[in-house]
């Protein structure tokens, strides 16, 4: 079974920034993506931005374009999401996920990113 295993979360200041990492228990092969989803309590998950491994193309959630990127390792089964500018709507758990297409696809378990004002 693979875990994939998130880091990087915590408490920051509006207009901090934090990288959140995302790396699998062992290899895994053909990950067509790579992406990043939050929720917050109440609300359904969302996602924040998403890595096509074979083109390198990208896509974000509006409220973050220009103040998140998502770059990935598919060598090493990693994906990271530096997050700029932070603003206090960006708290949420943040959880990574890896789609290996056929329906088959990993999340990770969840990591608190907290903004405060």
């Amino acid at each position: 079974q693979v875990q994939l295993v998130e880091s990087g979360g915590g408490l920051v200041q509006a207009g901090g920034s934090l990288r959140l990492t995302c790396t699998a228990s062992r290899n895994i092969f053909d990950i067509n993506g790579m992406a990043w989803y939050r929720q917050v309590p109440g609300n359904q998950r969302e996602l924040v931005a998403d890595l096509l491994t074979r083109t390198g193309a990208t896509e974000y959630l509006d409220s973050v374009k220009g103040r998140f990127t998502i770059s990935g390792d598919k060598a090493k089964n990693t994906v990271f999401l530096q997050m700029n500018s932070l603003k206090p709507e960006d708290t949420a758990v943040y959880y990574c996920f890896f789609d290996l297409g056929a329906a088959r696809a990993y999340w990770g378990q969840g990591i608190q990113v907290t903004v405060s004002s």
